[in-house]
């Protein structure tokens, strides 16, 4: 079985974030970029198959993601038998929305057929979890989103789902298909930094090109904003039995306590 995993990075959420002088986009020049947590997910489940029964594992990403090699050896060093840079032959560097993201990873698949793709549900900087049902539309095959479950079953394969208010299902897809998945079955595994450095030093990543499928942008972003800040909260100076006292004072002075 050949498993792809198509790999994002996304700007890591610890940094302080600003947004660009058009308020259209974050300014992403002096930010760290990390792999985004629901692909790292989606690559902990494939390894967890070819654990399992045996499988080629392929992590694939975009060329133009800032700061992917990293993220490509780190895959490489957990277990995944290869790691493919896509150029997309960008005329520009805006960032590949999900649409042309899904268009160009369809082309490689086109090229290079794998029996499951699994990829991440969604990212922290686009939420819209259209990447998998996109990328199954484009290849013609079966999907299923928000999957906490892969396990392979013949020529087949089957999926948990996880719903709202605790609900599930299951599902079992003819191969080759598409799954987004919302989370492993264990924690990503941790690979060490000697690992990551034996697979840069192995210089292990191949590059791919190819041309994109014809895609629409699903949206245009017309203006964000910084969430406005507000000036709700009272510090309480004084000792522990001082500030216990206030508490204690205003909470009976909203009638949250009774004599």
């Amino acid at each position: 079985m050949r498993i792809v995993v198509p790999l994002k990075a996304v700007p890591d959420l610890v940094e302080e974030i600003e947004l660009s002088d058009d308020g259209t986009d974050i300014d992403r020049e002096y930010l760290k970029f990390v792999l985004n947590e629901w692909d790292d997910q989606a690559l902990e489940e494939a390894l967890l198959i070819k654990d399992a029964g045996g499988a080629d594992v392929v992590a694939v990403a975009l060329a133009d993601d800032p700061d992917i090699d990293q993220a490509l050896y780190t895959a490489i060093a957990k277990g995944a038998d290869s790691a493919v840079k896509i150029d997309r032959s960008a005329d520009d560097d805006t960032p590949a929305d999900t649409h042309a993201r899904a268009a160009a990873f369809a082309a490689y698949l086109k090229d290079n057929p794998a029996d499951l793709v699994i990829t991440g549900v969604q990212a922290p900087d686009d939420l819209d979890g259209q990447l998998p049902p996109a990328l199954a539309a484009h290849l013609g095959q079966p999907h299923a989103s928000v999957v906490v479950s892969v396990e392979p079953n013949g020529g087949k394969v089957r999926v948990r789902q996880e719903f709202s208010g605790g609900r599930g299902a299951d599902l079992e897809m003819a191969l080759p298909a598409v799954v987004g998945l919302q989370a492993a079955r264990q924690t990503p595994r941790y690979a060490p930094v000697s690992k990551v450095r034996q697979a840069q030093q192995a210089g292990g990543l191949t590059e791919a090109a190819i041309q994109p499928l014809d895609s629409q942008p699903p949206l245009t972003v017309r203006r964000m904003y910084v969430p406005e800040s507000t000036s709700h909260a009272e510090m309480l100076d004084g000792e522990p039995e001082e500030v216990a006292d206030k508490i204690i004072a205003l909470l009976r002075g909203r009638g949250l306590v009774k004599e």
